[in-house]
């Protein structure tokens, strides 16, 4: 029997199922924030406790969608919320930023400084912690990680980043270990894989110190291969428990390559930004025989995407050949950040993160992307596929139907 509902109807009835269905999952999230308020410690389940069961593959026949601290667009960053999100909005991978504590815990923050994204300021007890210390050849002042133990971060609470996203989760959500972003992955319903960056390890190595010598790396790598990540590239092993490992430092990359096979991503920052433990110009590692040197530790590098079409005047230039380059080294190329605000969109697109995303896929080719927004994203990659392979689906349709109204226009 063919419904009487209009098409109208249908949108509507679409519009009130996705606000509730948004309603449970944020109602779910604030029960979690309010117990996690009271005790303290998150409750997450360590991967220890986790099933072992047959999970949907990692798709491995597109870019890489690569959620930078999780959904961080929508929720602040690096937060079991902002993981658990990314994940149900598509991403294949959750990426974190791994610092020390005081007493040698590895976490999930970004900053080697608490007071951008935490309530630090609010936080009496710790008024006479703040120190300045050099920071990649620059005095900076602030409440440091280092200076602090795990259970006096885990008193923190994490705040939005931009003052222009959504506010409302301010206060609700802690610091996270790193052994807690590996349980919300190993249980996520579908095999997702972690891309964790080793960060800002001369800075952690100078002020936090571990037992038998251990170095920050070793301890970074041994929680790898506790809960069983392994392997090279599409190895049986990697694809069951994908993992990028990432770092700024190349004698970082080096010196793990005799730890672990996984692959490992080479970061590259802005032009005038050496490595902080070589002191390299950026024009010394993106040379030939640099990248020549490099894909002997690592499969990938990861460039800030304005090194590889720099804007003038927001506009975009020619594109350089590093992406090339990088491909006839059998390197993949992973750029950041994509994000949808306008503030970060070059005119060339229009205010519209998808013609960003088709231009960064489809004329630069591109491996993966470290992005803000992994369901925007994850959509675009959908729509893409179906427009190109089957027209006759939903997305395809619609997609058909774009094109021939701009046609018109």
């Amino acid at each position: 029997m063919r419904s009487s509902l209009s098409l109208g109807d249908w949108e509507k009835r679409r519009g009130v199922e996705e606000d509730i269905m948004a309603s449970l999952w944020f109602a779910s999230l604030l029960l979690f924030s309010l117990f996690n308020l009271t005790v303290g410690r998150p409750i997450y389940p360590l991967p220890s406790k986790q099933d072992n069961k047959v999970k949907q593959p990692l798709q491995t026949s597109r870019p890489y969608n690569i959620a930078h601290r999780g959904s961080n667009g929508e929720i602040p960053e690096e937060t079991v919320a902002a993981y658990m999100r990314a994940i149900e909005e598509g991403a294949d991978f959750i990426e974190t930023d791994i610092l020390a504590s005081k007493d040698g815990s590895l976490i999930c923050f970004h900053d080697v400084t608490l007071d951008d994204t935490t309530d630090i300021a609010k936080h009496k007890e710790f008024a006479d912690r703040k120190r300045t210390y050099e920071v990649q050849g620059s005095n900076i002042t602030g409440y440091f990680v280092v200076d602090f133990t795990l259970d006096e971060l885990k008193s923190l609470r994490v705040r939005q980043r931009y003052p222009f996203r959504d506010q409302q989760y301010n206060g609700k959500f802690s610091i996270i270990t790193f052994e807690e972003f590996i349980a919300i992955a190993l249980d996520a319903n579908r095999i997702v894989g972690i891309y964790p960056e080793i960060k800002n390890p001369v800075f952690i190595n100078q002020h936090v110190k571990w037992p038998h010598g251990k170095k920050f790396e070793d301890k970074f790598v041994g929680l790898l291969l506790k809960y069983g990540y392994k392997g090279a590239y599409m190895s049986e092993n990697w694809l069951r428990q994908p993992v990028f490992i990432q770092s700024f430092a190349p004698t970082s990359l080096v010196h793990i390559s005799n730890m672990t096979d996984s692959p490992k991503i080479f970061l590259i920052d802005d032009f005038n930004t050496p490595t902080q433990d070589t002191n390299q110009s950026y024009w010394e590692i993106t040379s030939d025989s640099f990248l020549e040197y490099i894909r002997n530790y690592v499969v990938g590098i990861g460039p800030w995407k304005d090194t590889i079409v720099p804007p003038v005047n927001n506009r975009l230039t020619t594109p350089s050949d590093l992406v090339d380059r990088a491909h006839a080294h059998n390197l993949q190329v992973h750029p950041y950040t994509y994000r949808n605000e306008n503030s970060f969109l070059h005119f060339d697109f229009h205010q519209d993160p998808y013609s960003e995303y088709g231009y960064w896929i489809n004329k630069i080719g591109v491996d993966g992307l470290f992005t803000d927004f992994t369901g925007s994203l994850h959509k675009y990659q959908e729509w893409a596929a179906a427009s190109a392979t089957d027209e006759k689906s939903a997305y395809g349709l619609l997609h058909k139907i774009a094109r021939m109204i701009s046609s018109y226009d």
